[in-house]
């Protein structure tokens, strides 16, 4: 089964990390205590700092040798994120401690493969954790007190924290069903999700299906899993987050967009959806260079605003860049009556003009190989004709 690794600052956190691990060996689970301070101490463990340090890119000198804390801290985290990545008795991994300590594990955290336990109980976790996460699946229990000393608040928080994580340790695997069809992703929004439905349900039968919400982070888990191997092939019917990264919306990829394709060469069907909007919070948030541009409620919470001409032309240009870097399987179709619920005549995004910019651009800029094709089709993204298509191509290029 493995060990769980518990993971600190054992020159600040030592009666606290070895409670935790205490809890753990308590319900039958093995503990490895890894310890990440930057400063000398008389505490033993399993894995002394200095062993962790010696992964550092440079030298352990450039984590132990450091007189400013933040800087040791950030050379300790890359240390930890080289060291995780070889321990390969590792069953689960738990912290505790403050911003400080979440900063330092969580990177090597978001490295371990999805499905992996991993647990930070953090004093920071109940605000935005999103830089924590990441597209990990990383747990983050609030400490609710300071997790300095053992007292009726922190015993219990994390007694908590090592059954929660003995649990995740004994039951993973042994009690889910690992699905016996490969994996594939799909992404979607709410204006494409009638294609991925679609898409779904006529892949079902054969593939266990995964759908990914491209609201930025949507995008990076699905390309991490793909880099895991867990995915074996994509049908990223919606790329809307590239709108958003290079206009400035709220849900944006970032410049490593479809590397794990480029890296993986997995069977890999793309096209268009939703790269007709750019993605605000609420209206009062759109920006003032934005204002009088043509913009869409789309709920209380989210303003969606009109991609133009020009914007069309520079997604077009970016995404053709990326593509032409595939050498595996690539089929781009273009859905050329529409690319979202929004896209259609008499829909507040209707704009034939933006969407010819967007389609001769890429069909001019993605260079045709045999492994590499433009399809253009005179569907809208969600008309059954052409959910069909999306499965007709990912088929013929999976078997």
């Amino acid at each position: 089964m493995g060990r769980a690794y518990v993971c600190g600052t054992f020159d600040t956190k030592g009666p606290e990390l070895r409670f935790l691990a205490e809890r753990l060996e308590a319900a039958g689970i093995a503990t490895r205590l890894v310890d990440l301070s930057t400063r000398p101490h008389n505490d033993t463990v399993d894995v002394p700092a200095e062993m962790v340090a010696q992964h550092h890119p440079t030298s352990a000198a450039a984590v132990l040798g450091r007189s400013d804390r933040g800087e040791a801290i950030a050379a300790m985290a890359a240390a930890l994120e080289r060291f995780i990545i070889g321990c390969q008795d590792i069953a689960g991994i738990v912290a505790a401690g403050g911003s400080g300590n979440t900063s330092l594990v969580a990177p090597a955290m978001q490295r371990l493969p999805i499905g992996l336990p991993k647990l930070i109980v953090s004093t920071v976790a109940s605000g935005d954790v999103s830089r924590f996460v990441g597209e990990s699946d990383i747990c983050m229990l609030p400490a609710v007190a300071d997790v300095q000393g053992l007292n009726a608040i922190t015993r219990r928080i994390l007694g908590n924290a090592a059954s929660a994580l003995a649990g995740m340790i004994r039951l993973r695997a042994t009690d889910i069903e690992t699905a016996a069809k490969p994996a594939i992703g799909l992404t979607l929004f709410g204006v494409t999700t009638p294609c991925a439905q679609q898409v779904m349900d006529m892949l079902q039968p054969d593939y266990d299906c995964i759908a990914f919400h491209a609201v930025g982070s949507g995008g990076r888990a699905m390309e991490k899993l793909v880099d895991s191997g867990l995915i074996s092939g994509v049908l990223d019917i919606t790329t809307t987050e590239i709108c958003d990264m290079l206009v400035g919306g709220i849900f944006p990829a970032d410049a490593t967009r479809f590397d794990a394709i480029i890296r993986t060469r997995v069977p890999y069907v793309v096209s268009c959806g939703a790269l007709d909007m750019v993605n605000f919070a609420a209206a009062s948030t759109v920006p003032d260079r934005f204002r009088d541009r043509l913009l869409h409620a789309h709920n209380p919470q989210i303003t969606l605003m009109r991609t133009t001409v020009a914007e069309s032309i520079q997604m077009a240009e970016w995404i053709a860049a990326k593509l032409n870097r595939m050498e595996g399987e690539v089929r781009l179709l273009i859905p050329e009556a529409g690319v979202s619920a929004l896209d259609l005549p008499g829909q507040p995004f209707h704009d034939p003009r933006a969407d010819r910019a967007l389609f001769d651009t890429l069909a001019a800029s993605v260079l045709p190989t045999a492994r590499r094709r433009v399809i253009r089709l005179p569907y809208a993204v969600n008309d059954p004709p052409f959910a069909a298509a999306l499965v007709d191509a990912f088929r013929s290029i999976a078997a």
